[in-house]
């Protein structure tokens, strides 16, 4: 097994630093990027880290925005040596990732249902924040219930899931009028998954049932618990019973319009996943690429970058990186202690309701979130609800590293200046009279200033050939003093740095 020492530094700070380097130990505390268009915050701070976490050794995972980042990353990896590391999944290519499968090897009974609602609701979800979502528990709870049965329906039909079946059962649960009729024919993806399951239920029930002595038989027939023992005994038939109470009692008799906003966030999810080149990589093939291979120093890329596949492209990276996450969380440090990264450029586009969760504990897990945005108000966007500024500024507290470089954005350079902090300047002050007699004061004060005032942002260097290709940034670190007992410096990166 590879050791990988925490205390192995990857940035030099400048002289007179206190303490002269920022570690690996640091790198997985997180890591935010601000900056402005052409602020240089990827080709500067972005591109130094990601060489140094690739030299390093380390895995990762790196989600996409614009088109040109595999090439990006594809330099970084042949810059560092790790061009075989690389894994790219992308429509056409060789690799494909079947998250049904893969979740349902990672769990049995009802714990599949359990793992399959989270990570569909996760990324539902994400789609809902963005598009700035009600807080009215209601839905959440009706969205959750109906994703709940109708997976526990699939799976007690068929014992497995496909995305196909699950589509089809959500478009053919029937409405309060069509309930008599469809129940007579028969005919739709419903109301076969019911037959299927109650075959399948009864089938239980009867091997249980033959299975008991007679003299049992007849004692439970005569005290009329049989329902109540069948329940107890056949786990399949009480959750059967709670899937047909579910949709006969609550859910169909539910009004037009809840019911088609239900339906279709449901369903409509589900169609993006039917749809090519979508299905191919997710749905259709079987895996031959996982999260755990970054444990091994693998680096996956996701190439679908949100500027070409839109909202599918961002579910489908949104629904990856939770797997990732929750697969990456799982893992034994004594067994395994590469460390890892998780990377977003644009990263307000992948942000889902769990991410603070995860960062919490991301530290444990040696996971370095690298995420880089232009400003704090692209977060409020994206996390949608009326708390959402509490929420983002809650997440930017969770990440120990964060990178201001020039921004003309007022928020995001206040937020950059009062994490920075105040400190005591000394205040001269001179007085003179001139009359029958000269007379000439001086006094000092200490007063109490902003060390970074806001409008400073605004002027720092964003390369280019002006700059000579040079970045400038203010780096803030939680913790341990980086330059002359303060936690925060001044850097300069390089555009063309090589390694």
């Amino acid at each position: 097994m590879n050791t990988f020492d925490l205390d192995k530094p990857l940035i030099e700070f400048p002289s007179g630093s206190s303490n002269g380097h920022w570690t690996i130990r640091h790198a997985v505390e997180g890591v935010q990027i601000f900056g402005g268009i052409g602020s240089g915050k990827s080709s500067g701070s972005g591109r130094t880290l990601a060489l140094k976490y690739l030299k390093a050794g380390f895995g990762g995972l790196v989600l996409t925005v614009k088109p040109d980042e595999k090439e990006v990353w594809q330099d970084y990896c042949q810059l560092t040596g790790r061009e075989k590391d690389l894994l790219i999944l992308e429509p056409g290519g060789h690799y494909h990732f079947n998250f049904l499968q893969y979740e349902a090897a990672q769990a049995s009974g009802q714990s599949i249902t359990e793992n399959m609602v989270e990570v569909l609701k996760t990324v539902i979800r994400a789609g809902e924040e963005k598009n700035g979502k009600s807080d009215d528990p209601f839905w959440e709870t009706a969205l959750d219930m109906l994703i709940f049965n109708v997976i526990d329906l699939c799976l007690l039909a068929y014992g497995q899931l496909s995305i196909q079946t699950l589509y089809d059962i959500v478009q053919t649960i029937p409405k309060p009028d069509q309930e008599n009729k469809a129940s007579s024919e028969n005919s739709n993806a419903y109301h076969r998954a019911f037959q299927q399951a109650q075959a399948k239920v009864n089938e239980k029930v009867n091997d249980w049932y033959l299975q008991l002595s007679k003299e049992t038989q007849d004692l439970m027939d005569e005290a009329g618990t049989l329902e109540m023992e069948v329940g107890n005994a056949v786990p399949e038939a009480r959750l059967y019973n709670f899937v047909r109470q579910f949709f006969n009692e609550n859910y169909i008799s539910l009004s037009e319009k809840t019911r088609s906003i239900i339906d279709f966030t449901f369903s409509g999810f589900l169609f993006r996943l039917l749809r090519e080149p979508i299905y191919s990589l997710f749905c259709r093939h079987d895996s031959n690429i996982q999260p755990e291979d970054c444990l091994d120093g693998k680096i996956i890329l996701l190439n679908l970058p949100v500027k070409v596949y839109q909202k599918v492209g961002r579910d489908c990276q949104i629904l990856f990186k939770y797997i990732w996450q929750r697969a990456m969380e799982k893992r034994s440090i004594s067994a395994n202690n590469r460390p890892l990264f998780l990377w977003a450029d644009e990263a307000q586009n992948f942000l889902h309701e769990h991410d603070a969760d995860y960062q919490a504990t991301a530290r444990s897990s040696r996971i370095s979130t690298v995420y880089i945005s232009q400003n704090l108000p692209n977060y409020y966007a994206c996390m949608g609800g009326q708390k959402a500024e509490y929420r983002v500024k809650s997440f930017m507290g969770t990440l120990g590293t964060k990178i201001f470089h020039a921004n003309a954005d007022i928020e995001t350079n206040k937020y950059a200046s009062e994490l920075i902090g105040d400190a005591y300047f000394v205040d001269e002050s001179s007085t003179q009279t001139i009359g029958k007699e000269f007379s000439h004061g001086r006094g000092q004060s200490l007063k109490l200033e902003r060390m970074v005032r806001p409008e400073d942002f605004v002027r720092l260097k964003t390369g280019g050939t002006l700059n000579e290709g040079k970045v400038e940034g203010y780096l803030h670190r939680q913790g341990d003093p980086v330059h002359k007992g303060l936690n925060h410096v001044k850097m300069t990166f390089k555009q063309q740095y090589q390694p």
